[in-house]
């Protein structure tokens, strides 16, 4: 199920939207990133993991849709980490009695009996000033920011030259702005100068969904969000086939519009009248 993309950084992809899953070797076990989507999927990568002496040491959650909190009982009881932020909003979900019909309203129909949700979003915060992930392996830092989720983080895996990009930088999905954010277009153009930053330091970048990208493909990428949420926040027409009549998926034009539309509800109520 594993392919390895740098030296010590594997992923797999799921059927569903192209997920990603990323393991990181480290000295006693492996960080698991973002781990999967279905229950055999998931079941099937522990296994993996397993025959090759690769136990689950620690687990991150790059956000807190129910895409990038699941888990399984077969990678162990590992700590599992995210943002402060990002833990606050999932507990905050948590915390209602009506919790999995909230998140079954989102699941794909075609997938959602095979999703296990009793582990999700178990996961401990670090400190708000945390800098990287604590476990005993490569360095991997949190570049944390609001984009697309409250607690939205990217993490640069520095000796590997990787930079796990969580729901952004995707070559099948254009941005998907947090709309309950104060400032979600200034938001997202935040988190792409901060990944901008880094780019000079990046061999590969591998986004939560869609097809791993090389060192020249991470400043088109960002290029190509920049354009689109300037479209947006323009009101104009993107050239981005993301959304278009070539788009990957047939529902990401319908996401665009509803996009366009909820920013265009939020100037009108904060215009003056």
């Amino acid at each position: 199920m594993l392919k390895e993309v740098a030296e010590g950084v594997l992923v797999h992809e799921s059927e569903f939207i192209q997920s990603n899953s990323v393991v990181v070797r480290g000295r006693d076990g492996v960080l698991l990133i973002d781990p999967g989507i279905t229950g055999d999927e998931m079941a099937t990568l522990a296994n993996d993991l397993h025959e090759l002496g690769h136990p689950v040491v620690a687990g991150f959650s790059t956000h807190s849709d129910w895409d990038h909190v699941l888990w399984h009982v077969n990678f162990g009881d590992a700590p599992r980490y995210g943002t402060a932020r990002c833990t606050a909003t999932i507990q905050d979900l948590l915390s209602n009695a009506d919790w999995k019909a909230r998140i079954a309203v989102g699941l794909p129909p075609e997938y959602a009996e095979e999703i296990p949700m009793d582990l999700l979003g178990l996961i401990t915060g670090l400190p708000p000033e945390a800098a990287q992930i604590p476990w005993d392996g490569p360095k991997v830092r949190i570049i944390e920011h609001q984009a697309h989720a409250p607690g939205h983080a990217a993490l640069l895996i520095e000796e590997r030259g990787v930079l796990v990009a969580g729901d952004m930088l995707s070559d099948i999905l254009m941005p998907f702005l947090d709309l309950g954010a104060a400032n979600p277009i200034e938001d997202y153009l935040a988190a792409l100068r901060l990944l901008e930053s880094v780019a000079d330091d990046v061999d590969a970048v591998i986004p939560g969904h869609g097809s791993v990208g090389g060192a020249e493909q991470v400043r088109a990428r960002i290029k190509q969000d920049r354009a689109y949420v300037q479209a947006l926040r323009d009101g104009g027409v993107p050239d981005d086939p993301r959304v278009g009549p070539s788009a990957t998926l047939d529902w990401l034009p319908d996401v665009h519009r509803w996009q366009l539309q909820r920013l265009a509800q939020r100037e009108q109520n904060e215009t003056p009248g």
